[in-house]
């Protein structure tokens, strides 16, 4: 199955991508249910690698199966558990499994997870990864040996526009930008305009931005987000207007409204945007909708 995220992306068409977490086990059930709820409403669906450090199956495992059912993936690539060794081998093995389309990010530490006393590796920075992967994608290793056939690769990251320290984070996005990225998903955006002065401030020529949307279910997710996601700042207006939504029992219809004005606002800055539905898969198709997206 060729990708075409990366053709779309080069079209400079608005693209919609989301995420799924494997199972802790081997029931696909949910999964596979999920992913339903997705089809045909985004462009490719993110398969997340143990996030918070709890261990869960294999996302290129995952990817597989779901690229079988015909949906587009994008594999995430954690340097916390592996070294460069084994994440080349691991690419080349996804690669010649037909995965195409990988997301690089440092992962969280074990030390926050259901495994604590695990052996955080970290061998690589997330620009070290793409470099590893860009050398793969041009026929060597990332010691510069030469391969046996070369693997097609999308390579992308993720970016925080939100980062307390601001200049650091666009240094270290530049970074990965010239590693290799070609697409980068940001966390969790409500404000057009810090995504603006960081994209002002990247000046990312060429690669895709997908502002990231993580829409309210409650007149609690706002502030849960702002106490436990750095970088994340869910407005007033929006806290307001979840908690009114909560008085007259409309929550779900608030949450849907708020996330396609959000997303409204973000489509003249952003290629696209990175809904991180977090179990509200059923709710996405009415957002696109209502956005005017799909």
């Amino acid at each position: 199955m060729n990708s075409t995220l990366a053709a779309k992306i080069a079209a400079k068409q608005f693209v919609v991508t989301g995420e799924l977490t494997p199972p802790k086990g081997t029931d696909l059930s949910k999964l596979y249910a999920a992913a339903e709820l997705l089809r045909g409403s985004l462009d490719a669906i993110n398969i997340t690698e143990s996030p918070r450090a709890r261990m869960a199956m294999d996302p290129r495992a995952v990817g597989k199966l779901l690229q079988d059912r015909g949906i587009e993936v994008i594999v995430q690539v954690t340097s916390r558990d592996r070294n460069r060794i084994a994440v080349q081998s691991d690419l080349l093995g996804a690669a010649a499994l037909g995965l195409k389309n990988f997301v690089f990010m440092g992962g969280d530490s074990p030390a926050g997870g259901d495994h604590p006393d695990a052996k955080p590796v970290f061998d690589l920075t997330a620009s070290g990864l793409l470099a590893a992967a860009e050398a793969l994608r041009n026929g060597k290793d990332f010691a510069g040996n030469a391969l046996h056939g070369t693997p097609d690769l999308f390579l992308g990251a993720t970016a925080n526009p939100g980062a307390k320290n601001f200049e650091a984070e666009v240094e270290n996005t530049r970074r990965k930008i010239d590693a290799g990225a070609k697409l980068l998903q940001t966390q969790a955006i409500y404000h057009v305009d810090q995504l603006k002065r960081f994209v002002d401030a990247v000046k990312p020529d060429g690669v895709a931005m997908l502002a990231g949307i993580i829409p309210l279910k409650s007149e609690k997710s706002g502030p849960w987000l702002n106490a436990n996601l750095p970088g994340v700042v869910v407005p007033d207006d929006l806290l307001q207007a979840m908690e009114q939504a909560a008085k007259d029992g409309r929550t779900r219809e608030q949450g849907i409204d708020l996330a396609a004005r959000v997303i409204r606002e973000l489509k003249g800055v952003a290629q696209g945007v990175h809904i991180m539905a977090i179990g509200g898969e059923a709710e996405v198709p009415a957002i696109l909708g209502a956005a005017g997206i799909r």
